[in-house]
């Protein structure tokens, strides 16, 4: 099957697009794919803490002092596949089995070679790296901060859809709504946001492409407990996927009984 790639960027620093990007990858596997989440966040470097030991290479190596290097170098497995690592970095014992896979390739280097990596010829190599993860794997995330260098336009722009993270407040809508516009500015385009709540935050808003996605358990241990969770927060996730990629899933959850129809 040929892989859809997929940018999730964030309208605002802190909406919490990393975790989405790795829960996003997990409900993927849940539905029997191997799906790579690929780091265009180098400043914040987010996603190495969801990998178990040390990570070398990383991506920016790759795109810089090992441009000869597979892909695969820097790929290492969050969870899934029959052979768990762990519950994101923390290694429990109780990490779902999942008929897919799902592989980080991270960002994890020291300033210098971050430096080197967000340069315009560094883009164009993480544009071939994000298309080579496509033929590896069922589906692609890429983690990218809000558009404003050069990783976060070419992920922007490499990938078959983009979707724009932001919190669901009023502030959050407003930065989704200019990320819209910077997004326009390099040739790309929004195909959906998701809006992910905090706890005792909200805007109310619902409209055509907007999914929200519940607050959960902000730790990266507890991730991704989208994997094997039948809860509001697995059923967002999987909404979101679907809507995310454009594609229908074929993972089922159990009919809620009355306690949790009727709770407020």
């Amino acid at each position: 099957m040929q892989a859809t790639t997929l940018a999730l960027v964030g309208a605002t620093g802190g909406a919490g697009t990393t975790r989405t990007a790795v829960e996003l990858a997990a409900m993927g596997a849940r539905d029997g794919d191997d799906v790579a989440v690929v780091d265009a966040a180098f400043t914040t470097q987010g996603l190495s803490e969801y990998v178990t030991g040390r990570i070398d290479p990383d991506l920016t190596a790759l795109l810089t002092d090992d441009p000869d290097a597979a892909l695969s170098a820097a790929a290492y497995p969050v969870v899934g596949g029959g052979g768990n690592v762990g519950r994101a970095a923390g290694g429990e014992d109780d990490a779902p089995d999942l008929p897919g896979r799902v592989d980080a390739v991270p960002a994890r280097a020291p300033f210098e070679r971050v430096a080197r990596a967000k340069t315009a010829e560094a883009a164009r190599k993480l544009e071939r790296r994000i298309d080579e993860a496509a033929t590896t794997y069922d589906a692609v995330v890429v983690d990218a901060a809000p558009v404003g260098s050069n990783e976060a336009v070419a992920a922007a722009t490499t990938a078959d859809r983009a979707v724009a993270v932001r919190p669901a407040t009023v502030h959050g809508r407003d930065a989704a709504q200019r990320l819209r516009g910077r997004i326009a500015d390099v040739g790309g385009s929004l195909d959906a946001t998701l809006a992910v709540e905090r706890p005792g935050s909200g805007d109310g808003e619902e409209g055509d492409g907007v999914v929200r996605v519940p607050a959960t358990d902000p730790e990266v241990a507890a991730a991704p407990t989208a994997a094997d969770e039948d809860d509001a927060y697995a059923r967002a996730i999987a909404t979101a996927y679907e809507t995310a990629f454009d594609a229908t899933l074929d993972v089922e959850f159990p009919e809620p009984g009355l306690v949790e129809r009727f709770a407020p």
